[in-house]
């Protein structure tokens, strides 16, 4: 499955916001040796070669751009929203299970709700749509606010992931 994600980074330039956005997706898809991979692959939106992914899958998206222009602020609420909508539909999947499961129901992953369990408390992947420059996922709005604090030249670069 593909899904796009972003990368929140600090740079002067354009340029620079795209190769250390590539950095952060190299480390999630295990491309970087002290890390292990999130995603199988990734394209970002400057890629041209490919059929079935990045722009040929989603259509034009900024290569990188500020995260405090129009186009920033549009990706940004994008990837926050599609966490929050992640963790609330498997919040309630868990919710449902402790409701209605019985422990060894659980145990033996009865309609998967160990899989919602495991997908609330991720700290990457499939339910984690925004990431620091780190390569660590951002989980919850604190989090994000204090990576939007931090730093006075912040970009945003979306990728195209398959997982």
């Amino acid at each position: 499955m593909h899904m796009v994600i972003y990368a929140l980074v600090e740079a002067s330039t354009h340029d620079d916001a795209l190769v250390t956005g590539k950095t952060v997706f190299d480390r999630l898809v295990g491309a970087d040796p002290h890390a292990g991979a999130v995603f199988d692959y990734y394209v970002t939106f400057d890629e041209e070669d490919t059929s079935v992914a990045g722009k040929a899958r989603w259509g034009d998206l900024p290569t990188a751009v500020p995260v405090d222009s129009d186009d920033g602020q549009d990706l940004l609420e994008r990837g926050w929203e599609a966490t929050k909508e992640e963790f609330d539909r498997n919040l309630e999947r868990v919710r449902e299970a402790l409701d209605e499961l019985s422990d060894e129901e659980i145990m033996r992953d009865e309609d998967l709700a160990r899989h919602a369990f495991h997908q609330v408390g991720a700290y990457d992947g499939p339910t984690i749509f925004l990431y620091n420059e780190y390569g660590n996922g951002i989980r919850h709005r604190e989090q994000l606010d204090r990576v939007l604090e931090e730093s006075e030249e912040l970009w945003i670069v979306p990728a195209d992931v398959h997982f």
